[in-house]
């Protein structure tokens, strides 16, 4: 069955650029999926974000992937700096609640999920985190016991940038963290474990907030 995909002009505001977005639209709560690191390649359609956004829509959710600036058809130069994701990553979770109302969920693969990171522990409007092989060093130092919603990560056993025993320490720190480690998998699925990122979003479950 086809889905109900289509095309997104995504403004970053006050900067006058337009990022390119794919929006998996329904009825439902607002998901942003960001893609990994610009500078190597990171990309709206890499297989994983397809299938954690698939995942999500299976869940109730709808999962605004989007490209980082200089990416695709997304205007401005190329940046790996965490401010300018931080912007990018903002600008889209702007325009998915302004046509979705919040809570949303914050979702990303490698450099994109830092980047959902950082955003959800700063912006109300994240009710849920949703991280896909976070790197270790990029979650240094970040407070995740401050994060009230459910965080769900999934990372690979052979994860070089995520060892296992760093990344559960990391996870066990939010209230309600809850990390899935997949055996033989390494950063970039190579070998396989990328069904199991849409199976593991697919049970994420539509955030309510309490009553």
């Amino acid at each position: 069955m086809t889905r109900p995909q289509r095309t997104e002009s995504v403004p970053v505001t006050p900067e006058d650029i337009e990022l390119e977005g794919v929006w998996l639209s329904g009825p439902a709560r607002p998901a942003v999926v960001a893609p990994p690191h610009p500078v190597y390649g990171g990309h709206l359609d890499h297989p994983v974000c397809v299938e954690l956004a698939g995942g999500l829509h299976g869940a109730g959710y709808s999962p605004l992937r989007f490209n980082w600036r200089g990416v695709g058809a997304s205007q401005g130069s190329v940046s790996g700096d965490f401010e300018a994701a931080r912007r990018d990553y903002a600008a889209a979770l702007d325009h998915a609640t302004a046509a979705l109302a919040p809570p949303a969920l914050a979702a990303g693969y490698s450099f994109g999920a830092a980047a959902a990171l950082r955003v959800g522990l700063d912006d109300d409007r994240v009710g849920a985190l949703l991280l896909v092989s976070p790197p270790a060093a990029m979650l240094a130092g970040m407070p995740l016991e401050v994060f009230e919603g459910p965080l769900w990560a999934i990372s690979g056993g052979d994860d070089e940038f995520s060892p296992a025993e760093k990344l559960t320490e990391q996870i066990g720190r939010a209230p309600r963290g809850e990390l899935r480690i997949l055996p033989g998998v390494d950063h970039f699925f190579s070998f396989g474990g990328i069904a199991e990122v849409r199976e593991f979003a697919s049970r994420a479950e539509a955030f309510r907030p309490p009553g």
